[in-house]
């Protein structure tokens, strides 16, 4: 079948997308597909589809008011247009996350730039982005001529002052001798 020898990849008829990107392995054409929207599976019977189809699968209406963005395996976000074809072949894509908005944001974390959905975000969510452990790292948001500010896990940072916000990481460090 492919090569895919994973139960938790081929459910009878359908290839898991989000479980082939875990892996590392080729989606394999012709069959039907599985993907999960925010914390659901939905299946699809063509490869190809649409932003439009995928927010009308998930009974996210009217499909306007919402923005989509496809999770890739590297943790990086890339918007997707109501329009906008997506290959769920496509290598490395792992999941979709969708937010009710009519705009974006963009930030930059650990060098990376990335777009999100909201106009706030928290800080365990972009350790989670970073792919840090949160209990082993911190966060700060860089702020041109004053100090840094630490974001706590529960701490939410808005993302619509002017400029792109910028973020990093590092290892949490104990004063203890």
């Amino acid at each position: 079948m492919d090569g895919i020898n994973n139960n938790s990849i081929v459910d009878e008829e359908f290839i898991d997308i989000e479980a082939c990107a875990l892996e590392g392995v080729e989606v394999p054409s012709g069959r039907k597909y599985r993907i999960r929207v925010n914390q659901k599976t939905y299946k699809f019977n063509d490869p190809v589809i649409i932003g439009r189809q995928i927010l009308t699968k998930a009974r996210l209406r009217p499909p306007e008011d919402y923005l989509i963005f496809q999770v890739l395996n590297d943790g990086m976000l890339e918007e997707i247009r109501l329009d906008e074809s997506v290959d769920l072949r496509r290598r490395g894509l792992e999941r979709f996350i969708t937010f009710n908005s009519d705009r974006s944001f963009r930030f930059e974390l650990d060098g990376r730039r990335f777009e999100w959905g909201a106009v706030e975000i928290t800080g365990l969510t972009l350790k989670k982005l970073a792919e840090v452990n949160p209990d082993e790292f911190d966060v700060w948001q860089e702020i041109r001529g004053e100090e840094d500010r630490k974001i706590e896990n529960r701490d939410f940072v808005s993302l619509d002052e002017p400029g792109v916000e910028k973020f990093f990481t590092g290892k949490k460090t104990t004063t203890e001798g």
